[in-house]
């Protein structure tokens, strides 16, 4: 009812594709025939270090990399064939980002954390800069509880923090009024008058929601070396960016 209602308000801007295959996002068996389990991961991506230079356009953290579609696709098929090795012919399938799935309410239904104010999942021990994956299984697997405490409280920091006020009361997040929506999903060339000012020189996401979060003091840098930052990502200064054209 929650996506419904959110779909209804339009919400989502002009992200058509949240509007497709809708009783896939709710039924797995759908995406993965006999599936029994879904089993739900998460893998940080925290940074050791950020952009160098403090007017440089803007990159989320979880763009400094290596494109993590990529990276955590590899590691669901690798995790798959392990899963295989040990308990023979397993039919399954692996789902980051790009598919129907309703990752975050499966994560939270194991137990991996609660949905935070600012709509992203969030970890008492982690925090939430991290990916979400989805591995959806014929495995019959004893479920884990789901997460029932949230421990967001009384804070508002994330909805105070956000420049264009797009998270809204109730968890819900107004997609149309997102520095990510506008930057990432609607691909447009210049950000609307009205938020102009407001996006603060953010050019592929937006990270303010969740650098103000008080549950990311517990983020540690992660140890993957196939998402260690690109150096220019880091190091390029405002001059730099501004340099560059259409050919690199």
């Amino acid at each position: 009812p929650r996506l419904e209602s959110w779909l209804k308000n339009n919400s989502h801007g002009k992200m058509q594709y949240m509007e497709n295959h809708f009783d896939k996002r709710l039924d797995p068996t759908l995406l993965v025939e006999d599936s029994k389990s879904v089993i739900s991961l998460i893998y940080n991506y925290f940074p050791e270090n950020t952009q160098h230079d403090p007017e440089a356009p803007k990159i989320s953290k979880y763009a400094y990399g290596k494109d993590y579609h990529l990276v955590i696709r590899e590691k669901l098929h690798a995790f798959l064939f392990r899963i295989r090795e040990k308990l023979g012919q397993v039919e399954g399938r692996g789902f980051v980002d790009a598919a129907p799935v309703l990752e975050r309410s499966w994560a939270m239904q194991s137990g991996l954390g609660w949905i935070g104010k600012n709509g992203n999942l969030i970890n008492k021990k982690k925090g939430s800069f991290f990916f979400l994956a989805t591995l959806i299984t014929d495995l019959v697997l004893e479920a884990d509880l789901p997460y029932q405490q949230d421990y967001c409280g009384t804070c508002t920091k994330c909805i105070d923090a956000c420049p264009t006020e797009a998270i809204l009361p109730n968890k819900t997040l107004n997609a149309s009024q997102c520095i990510s929506y506008f930057t990432i999903e609607l691909k447009a060339a210049n950000l609307p008058d009205e938020l102009q000012q407001k996006a603060k020189d953010w050019v592929f996401g937006c990270d303010i929601c969740q650098d103000v979060c008080p549950w990311n003091r517990f983020s540690k840098p992660n140890q993957h070396p196939e998402l260690k930052p690109l150096d220019e990502v880091l190091t390029f200064s405002i001059n730099d960016w501004l340099s560059l054209d259409k050919s690199g």
